[in-house]
């Protein structure tokens, strides 16, 4: 198939399952109903097989109430691809909110917008706890932006402030997450090709999606790493750079190609383990 040809089928197939999934999951957002929270997942697994997004799990996200994944930021593509791997909403910057469609989505999947102006820091931080009171689970990209997807950009310690909040006496569960772009067509990609995925600085989506949509098999690893709480550090700032330190690390033992197993192989042979509980940091 031509790279013309396959982006349309997959545009074609996009629209296909997103628009009638559109009012589904408006009607289980308007009542409350728990396919809010399932139907997106779905949605996403699906949207990534269209889009040939293959994922590499490693470990897996925790199963506590409320809880907040720290997450590097690479592309618009992290949503699909976290989607499928986490049952959560995401913290987005308010102007998603405004995009054609994609804002539409956003809101379906109970995204909370935040202006992450230093002067609304308060406001940001209440609409999280609100939604962590309630015992949601929230992604959110602590960079402030996207990278080039060959490092990770220091993370802002301001948005760690909702780490410190308690829900009826406990800490919330953080559970730090790495995203790496490895290989297409199984094939490791390197330094300068990586911004065919990576989406950042001043390109424009629309031709960088346009040229992604002819593409191959995009391998994706996603590793989740152990949870933690605020208590285990001094100071949010510390659990900051702790978050920042293991998720740099994962992203760089992805793109150095140590994780050769794939999740479907390593869940065939090791037993069902119990969900891991937070670990102490010394």
């Amino acid at each position: 198939m031509s790279a013309y040809l396959l982006r349309l089928t997959r545009i074609f197939l996009y629209l296909g399952l997103t628009l009638p999934l559109m009012p589904v999951q408006g009607v289980a957002v308007m009542f409350g109903l728990p396919l809010a929270e399932r139907l997106p997942r779905i949605y996403h697994r699906w949207v990534c097989r269209l889009f040939g997004f293959k994922l590499a799990v490693e470990g897996k996200p925790t199963e506590a109430r409320p809880a907040l994944f720290i997450v590097n930021h690479t592309s618009y593509l992290d949503i699909e691809i976290l989607g499928a791997t986490i049952e959560g909403s995401f913290v987005s910057k308010a102007e998603v909110a405004r995009w054609p469609l994609f804002g539409w989505l956003a809101k379906l999947q109970r995204t909370v917008f935040i202006d992450r102006r230093k002067s609304a820091a308060a406001g940001h931080r209440g609409a999280i706890v609100a939604r962590l009171d309630r015992g949601d689970r929230l992604i959110l990209f602590p960079e402030g932006t996207s990278s080039d997807g060959n490092h990770v950009l220091p993370f802002k310690s301001s948005l760690f402030s909702v780490a410190e909040y308690r829900r009826d006496g406990a800490p919330i569960t953080v559970q730090p997450v790495s995203v790496a772009y490895v290989r297409l067509d199984g094939i490791p990609i390197g330094r300068s090709f990586r911004p065919l995925f990576a989406w950042y600085g001043d390109m424009d989506m629309a031709p960088h999606l346009w040229t992604l949509l002819g593409l191959g098999v995009l391998t994706v690893e996603i590793a989740f790493h152990p949870p933690v709480t605020i208590d285990q550090f001094s100071s949010r700032k510390e659990l900051a750079q702790y978050c920042q330190r293991i998720i740099g690390d994962g992203v760089a033992e992805s793109l150095a190609g140590r994780r050769p197993v794939p999740a479907a192989a390593k869940r065939r042979r090791q037993p069902k383990r119990p969900v891991q509980e937070p670990v102490r940091v010394s």
